[in-house]
């Protein structure tokens, strides 16, 4: 029956979407906010097609943004640290903080957070992870700003709503840019500004269209086509 229910569910939601129009910014999220019907609360995603072909080193999209109203998510942030610096990941909010007995637990398969930090003396350790950090795309980096001396500046940035992002093979980036229970401002604002560093990332080797299709979607509602000339700030 559940998936029943969700069958139909969906389809209400779908109700008064035009799955072949693009729609502006604030129509879209307004529109989503009113599909997102589930029980719990939504996580709001962008999903970007980008015209670039990641398989090329000079055509790879990588990078963090701050988003101004944070993901309404909890995040659990691992920290390889030791001794001064450990106290103060600790002070700072970390929710593990360890050396080579946190690279232990790793390598055992545990994995009781979603973001890793690491002071630059620790990348010995942690370079060791590199097969299992690395596809789950934890590894810390110092690009964005993970691998770092000033551990609490860069758990409270990733506490505070910071989101990295990736362009998959595909030429295709996502990530949640908010809660289905976030006013529509605040998600418009979100996802502007996660637009404007997708942006600024374009790299050296694109060609052509950079910005080719976006949507919006909420966790178990229907994605909206978005107009790209909509998401500028000055729109």
């Amino acid at each position: 029956m559940a998936g029943k229910n969700n069958g139909k569910r969906l389809a209400k939601s779908y109700e008064g979407i035009d799955r072949n129009s693009a729609y502006g910014l604030s129509e879209a999220v307004s529109l989503i906010k009113g599909g997102a019907s589930a029980k719990f609360d939504e996580t709001i995603e962008i999903a970007m097609n980008l015209g670039v072909d990641p398989r090329h080193a000079d055509q790879n999209v990588r990078g963090v943004v701050a988003l101004p109203h944070g993901t309404g998510k909890t995040v659990r942030v691992a920290v390889f640290a030791k001794d001064a610096k450990a106290d103060e990941a600790r002070e700072a909010g970390a929710d593990i903080v360890g050396a080579d007995d946190l690279a232990a637990e790793i390598q055992s398969g545990k994995f009781e957070f979603d973001r890793v930090i690491a002071t630059p003396d620790m990348m010995a350790v942690v370079g060791r992870l590199g097969k299992i950090l690395g596809p789950r795309g934890m590894m810390p980096n110092p690009k964005l700003g993970t691998v770092t001396p000033d551990v609490a500046g860069a758990i409270k940035a990733v506490k505070g709503g910071q989101v990295e992002f990736r362009v998959e093979k595909a030429g295709i980036v996502h990530a949640g840019v908010g809660k289905a229970s976030f006013g529509e401002d605040a998600l418009v604002e979100n996802v502007r500004a996660f637009v404007e560093a997708i942006q600024k990332a374009k790299p050296t080797g694109a060609k052509g269209t950079y910005v080719k299709r976006v949507a919006l979607s909420s966790t178990m509602g229907p994605g909206v086509k978005i107009d790209v000339s909509s998401l500028s700030a000055s729109a």
